[in-house]
């Protein structure tokens, strides 16, 4: 028996993206918020990848700190059909990923450690979708996460 899945959904449940309206100036600050449920590219890139073209984002390559996950995706990968280029840098934020969207913007994504609670995920997630506060949404994010945890200025649980 062959299982389907819907693009953008792994058993049944949304991948966790959230990028910032379109009609939001843009700052200097993040464009949105992605927690992969791994730090394995291989699996989480796919998803991403089809997640984003469902709401009409068309990733043409995506760049990441090679430090931030547990093995490196071909230069190349093909999903859904095309081709997305990858590149891993060692001098990349390890919090960030950047995708070129429609080979011309870049759109940079706050990663949300894995290892993430729900509701740090969750809040994460939310705030990304905002303008306001970059500090409050990055230490949200690398609450949980196995390199280091900042303190969340501001923040209270409830």
């Amino acid at each position: 028996m062959t299982v389907q899945r819907a693009a953008g959904f792994r058993n049944g449940i949304d991948v966790r993206v959230r990028l910032r309206p379109a009609t939001a100036a843009t700052d200097g600050t993040f464009d949105g918020a992605w927690w992969p449920r791994s730090r394995l590219l291989s699996v989480e890139l796919p998803e991403l990848v089809a997640a984003l073209d469902s709401l009409g984002v068309r990733i043409d390559r995506f760049t990441y700190a090679v430090g931030a996950w547990d093995e490196a995706p071909a230069r190349k990968v093909l999903i859904g059909g095309r081709t997305v280029r990858t590149g891993g840098f060692a001098s990349m934020d390890q919090q960030l990923v950047s995708l070129t969207v429609d080979d011309e913007r870049r759109v940079d994504l706050l990663v949300v450690p894995p290892e993430a609670d729900a509701l740090t995920g969750v809040r994460a997630l939310r705030l990304a979708g905002l303008r306001e506060d970059t500090t409050s949404q990055r230490g949200l994010a690398t609450a949980g996460s196995r390199s280091q945890v900042v303190p969340l200025a501001g923040v209270r649980a409830g």
